[in-house]
């Protein structure tokens, strides 16, 4: 599915507040709030927010200490939350190298931190009620805004967990 304007610039934008701010931050969320709802029901907030299609909200209380992706699952939105971005940092390595991990998650994130071949990101995943989705992955070996790479599904595992937040939703 292609991105609309409002999810591609918020996604953008969340990637370069990220990038502000440095490598090895820990994950957050965001809500994604329609603009003209938000600044319909904070009006002070007209002049902060600019005039963009969604606007992200960075949400506080995720647990420290527990990835993300295990929280994901029991977190759910009310309506007025039009759509979700997880961003994580991660250490990746090449799909013929991942068969070698090791079964036990600490001797398997050692092994992975120590490889010669892998590679640290940090990706934002966005997915909308509508359907659409967007993601930003930033390496850090070849940190420039010019080298983001950007499109629909590339966290397809994150993009996953992303979309079942909205799923469920709480009351407004």
């Amino acid at each position: 599915m292609s991105a609309g304007a409002g999810l591609t610039a918020a996604v953008k934008e969340i990637e370069q507040h990220a990038a502000g701010a440095g490598w090895d931050q820990p994950a957050r969320l965001f809500a994604l709030v329609e603009t003209a709802r938000l600044v319909e029901r904070e009006p002070q907030l007209a002049a902060t927010v600019g005039d963009g299609g969604l606007t992200p909200v960075e949400q506080e209380g995720l647990a420290s200490g527990r990835p993300l992706e295990d929280q994901l699952p029991g977190i759910t939105w009310p309506q007025a939350v039009h759509g979700c971005a997880a961003l994580v940092e991660r250490v990746v390595l090449p799909p013929e190298v991942e068969a070698a991990l090791p079964d036990d998650p600490e001797q398997a994130a050692s092994y992975a931190a120590e490889h010669p071949e892998r590679q640290e990101v940090r990706i934002v995943a966005a997915a909308t009620r509508d359907g659409d989705s967007w993601c930003a992955m930033r390496l850090r070996a070849h940190d420039d805004d010019a080298l983001v790479l950007t499109g629909p599904d590339l966290a397809p595992g994150l993009l996953g967990l992303v979309r079942g937040t909205l799923e469920e939703s709480g009351d407004e």
